[in-house]
């Protein structure tokens, strides 16, 4: 029987739990949480930009090993910028066999993992397709226990999660295969998830499809992974910059680099990752704070659900007083959103990378004296409507005493859970150069020789043409009929059979167009692997892909940036072919159009002509480009 025992909730940031249920392998435990969505999202535009100088460089091989003592693999998975847009971090995970796809909010203030699963009555129109149990070989549905909330109709455990702002998450509980994408060391593994039933509030209108969360406690992603001994006690998380994005996850342990400043991290102290903060100081100069400050309720708690930081109200007032005198005669500015009172600045420039000639360096100094120093992007956000403006991302926490510092105070940082030895470390870094060397270091397993790729290319794909150079693609505005691929995979030929039409709808995916723009040519064997070729056609009514969409798909295939399930292996692309539209003929472009009108006249008689001319226009005037109003204020995320 449920256990319903009320907390009064005063913290309007953080979460507190509602009520506790425990259990071992055969128990589970629960964190009924509450939170507050009291800003909105970051509102960002997207640019790409130099890598900052000032931040250090690094060589994987040397610093960002897998620790030699423990011996594990660990799960390396890409972080996508979504920070930029809606307030949060995502990854990828897939559940099931054959496996079904997510985009997860990343969160170390929440412990159970959930998605929307296909018998939800009431969940919101997200990223991906709902979970789908039935259609996973290995799924299984968590039969009630004594110590467990209990459905008595399906005698299936549930989980339910509630938040201050009146939004909440409640569904079952189920086991299933869960994968951590192609080029992760670590292999699928079974583990317990949330399957939603419902969801309102901030849950219901979010794009992402769920919370994979990375707390403490029996039902994380974390805990699972940790109590199988196929990881170390330790992840790590590293989150791209103001205009770049992107960044890294890393589910296991790695050997940190020599200059990585640590802090303690009491697990006694609360459920959620602190640090001891003792001391800011803005420009070389300390704040004027009692130490205990930074200490009171949760203390000083990282949580990567959260968008921004939130100080005691003392401390946030002389962090601004701070701010305000350092500003180099910079001009202070109304905020983006009327509704709150943000503090904003005009005159730094665009460039991020120039933003420490105008902003000062905040130093945050911990219990043992190691001190970690933060760049203006870490504290700042673009204002949304004047280019060239910042605001401050740091706000009060009102009458809570607790410091919560979100995504924003970790950007370009990498941050190590040592949860095994209760410390967390910080070390400055670019996140985004970051995963692109990480997953060149170490190849999960090899690919198929050239020998084998050329002589098996050049019998499998005569009508694929070598490959062109992609600086072919800046010579003028080119108009791109279809794109023809070839990839290898690790993987034999065997066991990719039964999932070749999953692996459409993930290439899609990945390249951002539908399934139906993606078509497989030709799958055969190679060595041990496979081989198979693909083209990928514009949408239904366009004719042609700028060349810019072109070269962003070749780019992504090209430098590994495609994410697939590991039940794919690795993957190489090996030849592509990119056909300019000029290139094809009239009748090659529109003899669809003129056998099928044929068809209809001959079967049908003249007036079927009409009928199909009424019906195609009907189509292209429901398929009509319309805008999208990315800019829409959305209410921040804020963590489990």
């Amino acid at each position: 029987m449920a256990m319903t025992q009320f907390i009064s909730i005063f913290f309007l940031i953080l979460h507190l739990p509602l009520f506790t249920l425990s259990i071992n392998p055969n128990n589970l435990l629960f964190f009924p949480n509450t939170r507050n969505a009291s800003r909105p999202a970051m509102i960002l535009p997207l640019h790409l930009s130099p890598p900052d100088s000032s931040i250090s460089s690094f060589n994987p091989r040397r610093q960002l090993q897998r620790s030699e003592s423990k011996r594990h693999p660990n799960a390396r998975m890409r972080l996508y910028d979504d920070l930029l847009i809606n307030g949060y971090y995502t990854t990828r995970l897939w559940i099931g066999t054959p496996p079904q796809r997510f985009a997860l909010i990343v969160d170390t203030g929440s412990t159970v993992t959930y998605v929307p699963c296909s018998t939800c009555e009431h969940c919101g129109r997200h990223q991906d397709p709902k979970f789908q149990p039935d259609l996973s070989e290995t799924y299984q549905p968590v039969k009630c226990t004594p110590d467990c909330n209990c459905d008595g109709d399906t005698n299936q455990c549930m989980y339910d999660r509630q938040y201050a702002e009146m939004s909440s998450s409640s569904g079952v509980l189920g086991e299933d295969v869960v994968s951590f994408g192609n080029l992760s060391e670590l292999a699928p593994q079974r583990a317990v998830f949330g399957c939603e039933n419902d969801e309102t509030g901030d849950l219901y209108s979010q794009r992402a499809d769920g919370i994979m969360g990375l707390g403490r406690g029996d039902l994380s992603i974390m805990d699972q992974l940790v109590d199988k001994k196929v990881i170390s006690d330790s992840f790590s998380l590293c989150y791209g910059g103001m205009d770049v994005g992107g960044g890294a996850m890393i589910l296991g342990g790695i050997s940190p680099p020599e200059d990585m400043v640590f802090t303690h991290s009491d697990p006694d102290r609360s459920p959620y990752y602190n640090i001891n903060l003792k001391e800011m100081h803005v420009a070389g100069k300390k704040l004027q704070l009692n130490p205990k400050v930074f200490d009171g309720k949760h203390g000083t708690v990282l949580d990567s659900g959260t968008t921004y930081a939130y100080l005691p109200e003392t401390a946030f007032l002389a962090f601004k007083r701070a701010i305000m005198k350092e500003r180099n005669s910079l001009k202070q500015i109304n905020g983006p959103d009327p509704n709150y009172k943000d503090i904003c600045f005009t005159g730094a420039g665009i460039d991020v990378s120039q933003l420490a000639k105008s902003f000062p360096v905040v130093d945050m100094v911990f219990e043992n004296g190691h001190k970690l120093s933060l760049s203006p992007e870490n504290y700042l956000f673009r204002h949304s409507k004047v280019r060239g403006a910042y605001c401050l991302g740091v706000f009060s926490n009102g009458r809570d005493p607790t410091t919560l510092l979100g995504g924003i105070f970790v950007r370009n940082t990498l941050v190590m859970y040592d949860r095994e030895n209760s410390k967390i470390g910080f070390w400055k870094t670019n996140c985004s150069e970051l995963w692109e060397t990480l997953h060149t270091s170490d190849a999960p397993s090899p690919l198929p020789s050239n020998s084998e790729v050329t002589n098996l290319t050049k019998a499998f794909a005569p009508s694929v043409a070598p490959s062109a150079s992609l600086d072919n693609f800046h010579q003028g505005e080119l108009q791109i009929a279809q794109i023809t691929i070839a990839i290898s995979f690790n993987t034999s030929y065997t066991d990719m059979q039964p999932y070749i039409t999953k692996l459409a709808g993930f290439i899609a995916h990945e390249l951002d167009v539908n399934t139906s723009q993606v078509r497989l040519m030709n799958f055969s064997s190679l060595g041990n692997g496979s081989l198979s070729r693909w083209v990928i056609t514009p949408r239904p009514y366009a004719d042609f892909f700028s060349n810019t969409t072109a070269m962003s798909m070749i780019s992504r295939l090209s430098e590994h940036h495609m994410q697939l399930p590991a039940t794919f292996g690795s993957y190489k692309l090996l030849n592509w072919n990119a056909e300019s539209s000029s290139k094809r003929t009239w009748w090659q472009q529109y003899y669809w159009v003129v056998a099928l009108a044929v068809l209809l006249t001959m079967l049908l008689g003249g007036s079927a002509l009409g009928i199909f001319l009424i019906w195609k226009n009907r189509q292209q005037a429901e398929h009509s480009y319309k805008p999208v109003h990315v800019a829409v204020p959305e209410q921040e995320l804020q963590p489990l």
